[in-house]
């Protein structure tokens, strides 16, 4: 089994289930992801003082990492945090989950992210970065990537030019393929010309939703997946309720999505990349990545935040292993 390695924002979320009208009133845009500052974060929570919360520990590449642990793959994760309770929270999901973390350390704040779901599910991002978005060039050093076979990073990371230039770099020069998740529509647009570049250089593997990808090439969603996968090895588009377009060279699907009672999407593209490359780790086809990537995104969507039960997971679990069966 191939080991995967994922470098991402170690946030924490805190999720509020809100109105059209709420998101409206705070001047953003519904499905957008915001940084804002400690104190624009601390005033948020005022604002939803009387609303109920949950919390868990979230993050883009972070969900995807302990996806794939608690499907059973070998998973590691780099990330920053700060000395407090939510760093400490953070750190102990992931070593229940199975992860093999790799944390650095700030004396910031850790980061927290205001997740604000709407009656149909969709979810909008207020994140206070704080010691997740502190990590530097010099944290990125050739040692992190040695006996990892598949590199994941989110789109989040991408405003950190230095950064993520540098990791994709020594992945590639160690052998690794580079899988990014573009994760925001608004971050390609403000860094359009720098993620091509990355992309066109170092990445063999795109995930995008449908928004994601208009962003980034101005077309609908199969043309969008036909012009990305001319840039990489793999491409991914994901297309709600409709399910997912995947192409790698001439071969091409339309994967169905699995029907559920979606509760919230939090973590679903997460997840879908979390089944895809755990399949990919196992030597999987084309197909069968993404029937599992479709299978972990399914199963997220009727549950609040991205965690699911360990009775879910041994159900999952079990699928992905007929799945592996049917093909060999």
């Amino acid at each position: 089994m191939k080991k995967v390695l994922g470098l991402g924002n170690a946030l924490t979320d805190i999720l509020m289930l809100v109105t059209d009208e709420d998101i409206k009133a705070l001047g953003i845009s519904k499905g957008s992801m915001n940084h804002i500052s400690l104190e624009q974060s601390a005033d948020l929570q005022h604002n939803f003082s009387s609303t109920r919360k949950s919390m868990t520990a979230g993050g883009s590449a972070a969900n995807t990492i302990n996806a794939i642990a608690s499907l059973g793959g070998q998973a590691s994760f780099v990330g920053k945090l700060g000395h407090d309770e939510i760093g400490d929270f953070f750190r102990q999901d992931m070593l229940r989950n199975g992860v093999n973390p790799i944390f650095l350390h700030s004396v910031l704040p850790s980061g927290y992210c205001t997740v604000l779901i709407t009656p149909d599910g969709e979810r909008t991002f207020c994140t206070y970065l704080g010691a997740s978005g502190s990590i530097t060039e010099e944290d990125i050093v050739p040692g992190i990537f040695s006996g990892y076979d598949i590199f994941h990073i989110e789109g989040y990371m991408v405003q950190s030019h230095t950064v993520i230039e540098k990791a994709v770099r020594l992945a590639k020069e160690q052998g690794l393929q580079v899988s990014l998740d573009m994760s925001s529509f608004n971050i390609i647009n403000e860094n359009k010309e720098f993620l091509d570049n990355i992309i066109r250089n170092y990445v063999n593997i795109i995930f995008a939703n449908e928004d994601e990808a208009l962003a980034y090439t101005n077309l609908a969603p199969e043309a969008a997946l036909d012009a990305m996968a001319e840039r990489c090895d793999i491409a991914i588009v994901k297309v709600g309720k409709r399910g997912s377009l995947v192409k790698r060279g001439h071969e091409k699907y339309l994967i169905p999505a699995i029907c559920t009672n979606c509760v919230d999407s939090t973590g679903a593209g997460d997840y879908y990349a979390a089944g895809f490359l755990y399949g990919l780790a196992q030597g999987c086809d084309l197909k069968s990545c993404a029937d599992m990537g479709t299978l972990t995104a399914g199963r997220v969507c009727e549950v609040l935040g991205a965690k699911l039960t360990e009775e879910t997971w041994t159900e999952v679990k079990g699928l992905c292993s007929l799945i592996l069966a049917t093909e060999r």
